[in-house]
């Protein structure tokens, strides 16, 4: 029997170019002979559709689709994601389709609720069994979360069914791929049943889906893989035993590229093509433009360098050395005058945290006002352990429409930069190697105010990521940040807890542990 897995990348609330875009990849399968073709979960709606399932209209436009592509399964069977309304009561719904209509729907039993996931917000707990027949071949279905617990996988084997589809839209983070590639192969082992996985893959605002699906024999081994971070159809023939696999990212590689299609997808999606951003000679501004260059393209991407009286030579000689390197436009204008004319305006303005964040909204300022006028979408260059204990200017560099390091530990961005320079020197190796600093005050250094990044990232992933107290001083500030984020961008979850999806604690709050 032979399966295609429709790896795709959707757009949230694009109901009409997710079903030309499945029409395309059915055809593809019917080109290929295929018996039956897999797309994800909630395929036509995107995922996370999130509080457009309030609307009635939206519903019934996304039933009224799910009907025609039924019309498509006449030399295939057809499964996909979507949703059902029964009695006043929406499901998260598997979709069988064969003969031009819906022959059989599974609707999905265990709904998350944690983390990124609010699923019991819209959807009601199914109960069919998603036992269903193709070419005599028994099948089992299920969806994303029911396959996580071994319960369904077992009811549904001992049901008879040989295979089972698990359609899926679950997130990127780090070392995720190999998570699942053991889970799924234990379930696969332990039922002694094949198990055709097909996952999402593109970027929705802070989310990556990374793709990956994979077919898996009753023993457990991978027999056909996806890549990952690229749309593709997976086509599998059950009776063949397939070595030809793809190489799998390593961990640096692997985060390089959720990043950059997290942040093209960002763009393109809501109808920018072009990004601006401060470029000070600082690593992390470096390692954004660089992204920026590999997502978007050289023409694409803007840099502006705003110095003051605090920024050395060498910083704004790097800045200029690596826009030349990556072939981008940049311009370089000092922001003097504007400081001088601010103390001119506001002479009451004397407290040095104010003079030097005067400096930090100024440049936002310059980045807006292009934004403004040339329509390119601003990118803020924070990362995660500096919106962690709110070492970021509010309204200064913290302004933009998108945070493409916001869940990037600093020790992370550093790595990140040798690793993207592991080839060829693109970041000036001087830039990696300077002590961090602002630049807002003679010789300022990130380690005045912060303790080492190393010690920093290490109790923000304890704390963070699970929950621990450690080192209270640390953790006061992070607890104390809370309203900076969120005022902040969104940025792209690369880690099992990000701020704002993840992390949702109460800006007014007198817990100190």
């Amino acid at each position: 029997m032979k399966i295609a897995l429709a790896q795709i990348n959707t757009i949230v609330g694009d109901l009409e170019g997710n079903y030309f875009k499945m029409l395309d990849y059915i055809q593809q399968a019917k080109n290929n002979k295929c018996d039956i073709v897999i797309f994800p979960e909630l395929v036509i709606t995107g995922y996370p559709p999130e509080d457009l399932l309030h609307k009635t209209h939206f519903i019934q436009d996304t039933i009224n689709i799910t009907k025609q592509i039924a019309k498509e399964s006449d030399t295939i069977t057809v499964i996909f994601g979507s949703i059902a309304l029964k009695a006043n009561e929406l499901y998260n719904t598997g979709i069988i389709c064969n003969d031009k209509k819906i022959t059989y729907t599974y609707h999905k039993q265990l709904l998350p609720n944690y983390g990124v996931f609010d699923e019991k917000r819209y959807f009601t707990k199914g109960r069919t069994d998603g036992i269903f027949i193709v070419n005599g071949k028994k099948f089992g279905i299920n969806i994303c979360e029911d396959i996580w617990t071994p319960a369904i996988c077992k009811k549904q084997s001992h049901k008879g069914a040989e295979v089972i589809i698990n359609i899926s839209c679950s997130p990127y983070y780090r070392n995720k791929l190999k998570e699942r590639e053991l889970m799924l192969s234990k379930r696969a082992k332990d039922n002694k049943i094949y198990i055709c996985y097909c996952n999402l893959v593109g970027g929705q605002d802070e989310l990556v889906f990374d793709g990956g699906s994979m077919v898996i024999n009753p023993r457990g081994n991978v027999i056909a893989q996806a890549s990952q971070f690229t749309e593709q159809l997976l086509i599998s023939d059950l009776d063949t035993v397939l070595t030809d696999l793809p190489k799998m990212l390593i961990k640096d590689n692997e985060i390089w590229e959720a990043l950059k299609l997290g942040l093209k997808d960002y763009v393109h999606k809501n109808g920018f093509k072009k990004v601006v951003l401060g470029l000070s000679g600082g690593i992390d501004s470096a390692l954004v433009a660089t992204l920026a260059k590999d997502a978007l393209g050289k023409d694409n991407v803007i840099c502006l360098s705003m110095p003051s009286q605090y920024n050395s030579k060498e910083t704004k000689s790097d800045a200029q050395q690596l826009a030349k390197k990556l072939k981008i436009k940049f311009y370089e204008i000092s922001i003097e005058k504007m400081i001088k004319a601010f103390h001119l305006s506001f002479p009451f303005i004397s407290s040095p945290l104010a003079c030097e964040n005067i400096q930090a909204r100024l440049r936002g300022n310059m980045i807006m006002a292009y934004s403004n006028t040339f329509g390119a979408l601003p990118l803020a260059c924070g990362n995660k352990s500096e919106y962690a204990v709110g070492y970021a200017t509010i309204y200064g560099d913290m302004c933009g429409g998108f945070a493409p390091l916001k869940d990037v530990p600093k020790t992370l961005v550093y790595r990140l930069a040798k690793w993207r320079n592991s080839e060829m020197e693109i970041i000036p190796n001087s830039i990696i190697e300077r002590p961090p600093s602002a630049e807002l005050r003679s010789n300022q250094k990130d380690s005045d105010s912060l303790p080492n990044y190393d010690e920093l990232d290490k109790t923000i992933e304890i704390y963070v990521e699970k929950n621990k107290s450690i080192n209270p001083k640390i953790t006061k500030m992070i607890d104390r940040s809370e309203y900076k984020r969120r005022q902040a961008p969104i940025g792209i979850k690369i880690t099992k807890r990000a701020f704002d999806r993840d992390y949702r604690m109460p800006i007014v709050n007198k817990y100190g542990k």
